[in-house]
């Protein structure tokens, strides 16, 4: 397992770098020099002894939650963060996220719904953290407006870019309910305004394939789309800019569950050029 060679291997090297420091200059500059020379190398030893310890710790109490991780064993990580946030009552940020990005990944949205609740009775300040992920459950549960309405209200939490995504989603979710009008104004805001290249593409796209033949004023929804287009191939001069922005990103789960989308954008975007 590759975390648990690295983590290895990185204690090995401190371990190595420590002995080096304590009997390397026995053998260089002699015994009486270097007592001296310890005086001045103890706080490194100090340092480096107690990353050392530190490292040890993390590893032991995160092997199976890495190991987990890393063969991609969803349904064994649900049943391990379960046994922390609702047996022990740790609900934790990075605890939390995990739990539910995996519920996303084995598509069991009730029990991110589940998740939710309890966490907003315990830790209420969590959901605005985690907006994105109890969102998109909600949208891959078909209750579109009621994702709508969650995105609403969340809206203005968490981080600049995740606050530009979740009005994307919003969006998104009143294209999905046949609200044109209300999908028109967000796109158009975004394909005008966002610093995000994949936001704005992809405002840009649904502007022009889907929001355009019901708008009242199609032409310039359409101008919203060719300025957004123009915007994205400015910053990303190719298609190839574009999936490799498109997989720097898709780690993270909100964005791959509209990864479809994502391609599609990108070939429009990119067909006229």
């Amino acid at each position: 397992m590759k975390f648990k060679y690295l983590m290895i291997a990185f204690i090995t090297i401190i371990l190595i770098v420590i002995l080096a420091a304590v009997f390397l200059p026995q053998f260089l500059i002699g015994h009486e020099l270097a007592v001296s020379f310890q005086y001045i190398t103890l706080p490194l030893l100090v340092v480096m002894g107690s990353l050392l310890v530190f490292m040890t710790i993390f590893f032991l109490l995160n092997y199976r939650l890495f190991s987990l991780l890393e063969r991609e064993d969803w349904p064994a990580l649900s049943y391990y963060l379960e046994q922390f946030v609702y047996v022990r009552g740790k609900y934790s940020p990075r605890k939390v996220r995990l739990l539910a990005s995996s519920y996303l990944v084995i598509t069991d949205y009730a029990s991110v719904l589940k998740l939710e609740g309890k966490v907003m009775q315990a830790k209420p300040s969590l959901i605005g953290k985690n907006a994105l992920i109890f969102g998109a459950a909600r949208v891959l549960s078909g209750d579109t407006k009621g994702a709508a309405a969650f995105f609403h209200t969340y809206m203005d939490h968490g981080k600049a870019g995740e606050k530009q995504w979740m009005r994307w989603f919003f969006g998104f979710c009143q294209l999905l309910s046949g609200e044109f009008v209300k999908a028109e104004r967000e796109f158009t805001l975004m394909a005008r305004n966002s610093n995000d290249a994949l936001i704005t593409g992809l405002c840009s796209y649904f502007l022009q394939t889907s929001v355009a033949k019901y708008s009242k004023d199609p032409d310039d929804c359409r101008y919203s789309a060719e300025n957004g287009r123009h915007r994205v191939v400015s910053v990303l001069k190719n298609i190839s800019l574009w999936k490799k922005e498109a997989n720097r990103m898709g780690t993270e789960i909100h964005i791959a569950i509209i990864r479809k989308y994502i391609d599609e954008a990108g070939a429009w975007l990119y067909s006229m050029f």
